[in-house]
């Protein structure tokens, strides 16, 4: 049995803080900017690659092959925008052990989920000057035809399942991975000015092709992305940009399901966002 001065020689055992709380800055992720383009790519093929899953047995459920402009079928329109549901699932499954490096750190503190520097009237002062700004946009470029025009028109059901996703769905999932993962990677590797370009493009140049036409529709696009995307700077968290993405699609849904019920959309002044 050791004496009490053999105890008293002992180096005291050091013991590390968690590595949990070094870690929790949303500009210094525990993930690198391969990793976060990687991400990015995965959610875009997720998007792309899900509808595949429901067109096809669809078209096999028919016994018929797939025509030359399946697009037109409202049916098949339903179904692309059903799998949006477990495209999103799929991109939370893997920004989840990114984000946590494999649940090590905390989800929402390493996103940056505080509202940072912003206070409620920020958010009223954003909103009110983006809508001044896309009324004056519109009256320059007039809402034309596009593809989201043309899916919102191919039945009720779809016009009414757009605005349940936009709101629901996209405000989290998308800003989780352009304003979180993609940005907080960006911003640590170029800093924050060449982070606020980069991904205000990528997000805007995604939605480009539903947009396609309408000049109005693609500033609009790129102009609202470079509003969330400089919120997620100015505050250094996501909240800020979660939150206002998730007014600007519950307004643009409120719209959609207004006009649905009285009549149709042909194009609505302002746009859509999802």
């Amino acid at each position: 049995m050791q004496n009490a001065e053999e105890v008293e020689d002992e180096p005291l055992a050091v013991h590390p803080t968690p590595i949990h709380q070094d870690h929790t800055r949303p500009n210094d992720p525990p993930w690198s900017l391969p990793v976060g383009i990687g991400v990015w790519v995965l959610s875009v093929l997720a998007i792309l690659l899900a509808p595949l899953f429901f067109v096809f047995p669809y078209y096999a459920l028919k016994g018929v092959g797939i025509p030359a402009e399946p697009d037109k079928d409202p049916t098949v329109i339903l179904l692309s925008l059903i799998a949006v549901v477990p495209a999103h699932l799929f991109t939370l499954l893997i920004c989840y052990p990114v984000v946590t490096k494999g649940r090590r750190f905390p989800f929402f503190e390493t996103l940056g989920w505080r509202l940072g520097n912003f206070r409620w009237w920020h958010f009223v002062l954003v909103i009110i000057g983006f809508f001044v700004l896309m009324s004056a946009i519109s009256a320059v470029f007039p809402e034309s035809d596009n593809e989201l025009l043309r899916i919102l028109r191919s039945s009720p059901t779809a016009a009414y399942a757009m605005a349940v996703l936009a709101t629901l769905f996209a405000p989290f999932v998308e800003e989780l991975v352009y304003r979180g993962v993609l940005y907080s990677a960006f911003e640590r590797a170029t800093g924050s000015i060449a982070a606020v370009l980069i991904v205000t493009f990528l997000f805007a140049g995604i939605h480009y092709p539903q947009y396609w036409g309408s000049s109005g529709s693609i500033i609009a696009i790129t102009l609202l992305s470079f509003v969330l995307t400089a919120a997620r700077s100015i505050s250094g968290n996501l909240l800020p940009s979660v939150i206002l993405h998730f007014v600007f699609n519950g307004l643009q849904s409120l719209s959609i399901v207004y006009f649905t019920m009285n009549g149709g959309l042909d194009a609505p002044a302002g746009g859509f966002f999802r």
